[in-house]
């Protein structure tokens, strides 16, 4: 996988090098509530910039359904892209159109433009490879390199993620190389002890990750709405918790595995319930209560790890050489909620060892709860890539940028 640091040194002068970035920011009513993932590429169009490229920016933005819609704009980030940058940066209308083909080809070397979601058209996540390639040729019009930088949609065979490397020059930005090393350390040269943490919801968008790491890790800690599967798998009452009922005899085998395999299997020793689901929009007070994993009342849900769960999960990873970390202990975004996952972030941030915070929710509590992301040793830009790479999988989009 050839890098940007090679594509710098051969030249770029007057270029126009199309940067794949993952611009894909949460919004509230327009506004953005999180720029991560934009200073996460800074790097890369700032080195671009500077060596006098005329930089074309791209990246989707949730889900539309293959046409314009206002509500999914990559205006505000290209905004905050500019701020920065502290430079203008050119803003496309279309993706392919003549707003696009404007703004690039009104670029001088140094400036940068953005063009507007890739998701705005069809091809771009067309199952149809004649499609896809159609609108990946439309990209490439606007390019003479391109450079592979979003980490958060490698693991997606989109047009503009797998199709259009293979019809330009293509290098891996500073974000995808960081990203890639960190992996590897996560699987070829692990030092050890090797904790993991996983929480998050629901415990099927974790089995693949949790049937590869029964190998691998010596430690695995579960927290989150999952957890409750395996409670429940142990035969323990849950209440009103999140529960994959079809999951259990899967959770019950990885159960068993761990044993047999010497990995440490940790789940919660107290719960914190609540009649309901608290109101996140307003974080007025609910009314939490610490029960027992063991001894939890049928009438009330789990929103979080107790206390003594805390200081559990803190003991083991103090002497981890090596942690990821994905998916919140419990509802973070609510203050009754949140200390589980506080506490598993200020283990990772107290560790001597290499820590990963792996993406998604992960990323986005660390900063949510105040913490210095300087603390950590990596905070990934992509939830679902880095579990997918952990799986074993090929990403199309790293295997796209293979020579």
């Amino acid at each position: 996988m050839k890098t940007i640091d090679e594509l710098l040194t051969a030249g770029v002068d007057g270029k126009r090098v199309f940067v794949r970035a993952d611009l894909n920011v949460p919004l509230a009513n327009g506004v953005i509530t999180d720029d991560g993932r934009i200073r996460a590429v800074l790097p890369t169009v700032e080195a671009l910039a500077r060596a006098g490229a005329k930089v074309v920016v791209a990246s989707h933005l949730g889900r539309p359904k293959g046409a314009p819609d206002p509500a999914f704009s990559l205006l505000p980030a290209a905004e905050r892209l500019g701020e920065l940058l502290g430079a203008p940066v050119a803003f496309a209308d279309d993706t392919v159109g003549p707003s696009a083909h404007a703004a690039v080809g009104g670029l001088e070397p140094g400036q940068v433009a953005v063009i507007e979601n890739l998701r705005f058209n069809p091809g771009e996540t067309s199952k149809d490879d004649t499609e896809r390639g159609e609108f990946a040729d439309r990209l490439a019009a606007l390019a003479d390199v391109y450079v592979g930088d979003g980490f958060g949609a490698v693991h997606r065979k989109h047009a503009s993620v797998y199709d259009l490397p293979a019809r330009l020059p293509h290098y891996a930005g500073h974000l995808i190389a960081t990203e890639v090393g960190v992996l590897k350390k996560l699987t070829d040269d692990v030092r050890r002890p090797y904790a993991v943490v996983l929480g998050g919801s629901k415990v099927s968008d974790k089995l693949a990750v949790i049937d590869q790491l029964l190998g691998k890790a010596d430690r695995l800690l579960v927290g989150g709405g999952m957890v409750f599967t395996f409670l429940k798998a142990q035969g323990y009452e849950v209440g009103t918790s999140l529960l994959q009922e079809d999951q259990i005899p899967v959770v019950r085998e990885y159960i068993e595995r761990a044993a047999k395999n010497g990995v440490e299997l940790v789940l919660p020793l107290d719960v914190v319930v609540a009649p309901e689901f608290p109101d996140l929009r307003t974080k007025a007070p609910s009314s939490p209560a610490v029960v027992a994993a063991d001894a939890m009342p049928a009438d009330r849900l789990g929103l979080d790890i107790g206390p003594e769960s805390r200081a559990l999960y803190a003991s083991k990873l103090a002497d981890a050489e090596t942690v990821f970390w994905n998916g919140p202990m419990g509802v973070f975004e609510h203050p009754d909620y949140a200390e589980g996952t506080r506490a598993v972030a200020q283990a990772l941030v107290d560790s001597d060892g290499f820590t990963v915070v792996g993406g998604g929710d992960s990323a986005a509590a660390v900063r949510t709860l105040g913490f210095d992301e300087n603390a950590f040793g990596h905070i990934s830009t992509g939830g679902g890539a880095s579990l997918e790479y952990l799986e074993g999988k090929t990403l199309p989009g790293l295997a796209a940028l293979e020579d």
